[in-house]
């Protein structure tokens, strides 16, 4: 068992691989009521394109067939579902699709251990009929029409087609009606054999759990085998061109909403990236910053933006998002501030102070047994530890920082999506 230790959060991470090849992680939050488990696999809706083991077979699978094991793995062959049993056991139980990985997740104040045979029971045993698999079509083609209807998806997703040509982040996580129409069992089954092998799967438990112990409680309840081992997957190379500077359309909206985007591509400094980027959003368009003011004064925007970067090992890029009466005008003040913080460089204090709230932000995320296990799930899967972010916050340098503006806000990578209200 690996033991990974963070002085400043004072916490502690137990990893094991399993013999049968499922990595389990127990993170010991002492003295807590709440507990939680989340198992997730390394398989998510850019995730339509391998080879199956072992036969060594290139197999495209429909879009959105992620997703749609999600929705079917609740469902048993006694006839009941999971979701149920779980929510009848008092625990809060939920599952979900992201662009690179699934997961399945419950937190408990009692009955932990019988809603962790459960959960490891029914992310086990998969139960797929003609019948059931037709049923749940109708279900899901309500749920792609109720996002195609939402504005705030639409303006991310169309910021995604306007950056990305062949990369699958461009196509909705839950497909489309004609994709999902050729989804069958069998589809479903070679996803689950290939994706769902132990050794491409993490489970997370974080809470007063004694770390051996609890590993010695999974061992037990895991029934099935590796198979496959890693999974062969295969991508199209993605330009490192933008696809198209700008779109806009009309939709049921009372003010425009916007995505701003900037194209970027992984490395292996990841995290230290992500820091710095961090910092220089707040710097360009934080609420303390000139731009945000000026905006704010001049009643051009409607709070403080979304600021986000968001990567995997298959994508990056930068992502500014809200509301605002003139978007264009949000445009134009960033660009403003890119140039006028390219030229000047970044002013000392600010930067000094915005990376101490950054790192406030990131200590925060250990105050919650849910926060901590999902971080270190989404995190592992993009080959990372979550205690990174604690270790290389003090590398970020006001010059690196620079030297990533001067990188990453260029606006030959920048994409600009806009809704707006129909006339």
């Amino acid at each position: 068992m690996q033991v990974i230790k963070n002085l400043q959060v004072k916490e502690e991470v137990y990893i094991e691989k399993l013999e049968n090849g499922l990595t389990v992680m127990v993170i010991p939050k002492k003295e807590t009521l709440k507990k939680y488990a989340i198992w997730g696999t390394n398989f998510g809706s850019i995730d339509n394109h391998f080879i199956v083991k072992p036969e060594n077979e290139e197999v495209q699978i429909p879009d959105g067939v992620a997703h749609f094991l999600e929705h079917k793995l609740f469902e048993q062959e006694n006839g009941t579902n999971s979701l149920d049993v779980l929510s009848s056991l008092g625990v809060e139980a939920n599952a979900y699709t992201t662009n690179d990985h699934t997961a399945y997740l419950f937190e408990a104040n009692s009955n932990f251990y019988e809603a962790l045979d459960e959960l490891m029971n029914y992310v086990q045993n998969p139960y797929f009929t003609d019948e059931n698999v037709e049923k749940e079509k109708g279900i899901i083609g309500q749920e792609i029409n109720m996002y195609e209807d939402a504005p705030e998806w639409q303006v991310y997703m169309n910021a995604m087609k306007l950056m990305y040509k062949v990369n699958p982040i461009n196509i909705d996580i839950a497909g489309s009606i004609e994709s999902i129409s050729k989804i069958d069992k069998e589809v479903l089954y070679k996803a689950y054999d290939n994706f769902y092998d132990l050794s491409n799967m993490l489970l997370v438990v974080c809470g007063d759990f004694e770390p051996e112990k609890m590993i010695e409680e999974i061992k037990t309840r895991i029934t099935k085998k590796s198979r496959v081992g890693e999974v062969q997957r295969i991508y199209e190379t993605e330009p490192n061109e933008i696809v198209e500077k700008e779109k806009t359309v009309n939709m049921e909206v009372s003010m425009p909403i916007y995505a701003i985007g900037f194209k970027d591509k992984p490395d292996e400094n990841m995290v230290k990236k992500c820091i710095a980027i961090q910092i220089l959003l707040y710097l360009l368009l934080g609420k303390s910053s000139e731009g945000y003011q000026t905006l704010y004064n001049n009643g051009s925007i409607i709070g403080q933006p979304s600021l986000d970067y968001e990567f995997s090992k298959q994508y990056a890029h930068v992502l500014i998002s809200g509301g605002a009466k003139n978007p264009q005008k949000i445009v134009e003040m960033l660009k403003t501030q890119m140039e006028k913080l390219g030229k000047s460089g970044l002013n000392k204090d600010d930067f000094e102070r915005v990376k101490k709230k950054i790192y406030g932000d990131y200590i925060s995320e250990y105050g919650e047994v849910g926060n901590i296990a999902r971080m270190f799930l989404s995190d592992y899967f993009k080959g990372i530890n979550s205690f990174d972010y604690l270790e290389q916050y003090s590398s970020v340098t006001k010059e690196y920082a620079e030297q990533i503006l001067k990188e990453v806000f260029d606006e030959n990578k920048m994409v600009v999506s806009i809704v707006k209200p129909k006339q």
